[in-house]
């Protein structure tokens, strides 16, 4: 897992992680865009596309099934009325209860998200990042 340094300026960001073998692997990237970048080569260079392809892949999946649990509410109240009536306590009943786990439901996805994106996804950009001005 990367950790991100604090020790650096605020415009330059610092990840390392050890490796399973031991070994320790750090990666310094700057915030700013490398000058003189041949950006079509960073796009074409396959740490990019494996990039691109792992966060495209996984965002996709976050969506369906947020979106899928999103329209559960209104199928549910609309065809499964008796289902979202039945009372929990008091005046609370599975539809309030279902109503609110969409925020929950949100809440979980940020997070899920987050962690991949600083465990993953921003340690394979900072290589991309450290080595731009090379990539031709």
């Amino acid at each position: 897992m990367y950790a991100r340094s604090s020790s650096l300026p605020p415009r330059y960001v610092e990840y390392s992680r050890r490796e399973p073998s031991g070994a320790s692997l750090t990666a310094k990237a700057s915030l700013l865009p490398p000058a003189n970048v041949d950006w079509k080569a960073v796009v074409a260079d396959s740490r990019f596309q494996a990039l691109h392809k792992k966060k495209t892949r996984f965002l996709w999946g976050l969506m369906v099934f947020s979106m899928a649990f999103y329209f559960l509410l209104p199928i549910g109240a609309a065809y499964f009325q008796d289902l979202f009536r039945v009372k929990v306590a008091g005046a609370v009943n599975v539809g309030i209860l279902f109503a609110l786990s969409e925020f929950i439901v949100a809440w979980t996805v940020a997070a899920v998200y987050a962690t991949r994106a600083n465990r993953e996804f921003d340690a394979m950009a900072a290589e991309i990042i450290c080595d731009a001005h090379n990539i031709k």
